[in-house]
């Protein structure tokens, strides 16, 4: 259990870092947030990989503040320079992952993320409607999600 500690220990360094606040109140917010996180994945924590899942949600964080900054120009791109030539559309996203917690996570990535927004997951979680600012290439976009955000969920929760 000692480990669990350790891991909420790091998630609220993590927070300080995106945060920039090292404030007693941003500690201890960032403590209590990764207390929270902790309880919500604490059944996906358990066994050998435990190191190595640590690992995955730590490469997932950087990956998606990655993509986030990403996203930022290329909506910024949109918005100054293509006014009025980018089609948005709305379209179905073939879901891989499975638990309602990586379907939640997945969802909120793209939904946080500029340009995307997370629109509903059909009754029977096979499909993630999502509507993009820009879906001129809606099969670049479903693999730039397969091998980015839901592959790294899969790895660090599965």
């Amino acid at each position: 259990m000692e480990h669990m500690l350790v891991l909420n220990i790091i998630l609220a360094f993590v927070w300080l870092a995106i945060t920039a606040d090292a404030s007693i109140e941003n500690v201890l917010f960032g403590f209590i947030l990764g207390w929270m996180v902790l309880f919500l994945i604490r059944h996906n924590f358990s066994g050998k990989r435990y190191v190595q899942r640590i690992w995955m949600v730590i490469k997932l964080i950087l990956f998606f503040k990655r993509e986030l900054c990403l996203s930022v120009l290329r909506v910024s791109y949109i918005i100054l320079f293509r006014k009025g030539k980018h089609r948005s559309a709305i379209f179905s996203y073939p879901l891989r992952v499975k638990s309602d917690f990586q379907i939640t996570l997945l969802a909120n990535m793209i939904t946080l993320t500029p340009g995307t927004l997370s629109v509903d997951v059909t009754s029977d979680k096979k499909y993630l409607y999502i509507h993009a600012l820009d879906a001129s290439s809606k099969e670049s976009m479903c693999k730039d999600i397969h091998d980015g955000f839901e592959r790294m969920i899969l790895e660090a929760f599965q």
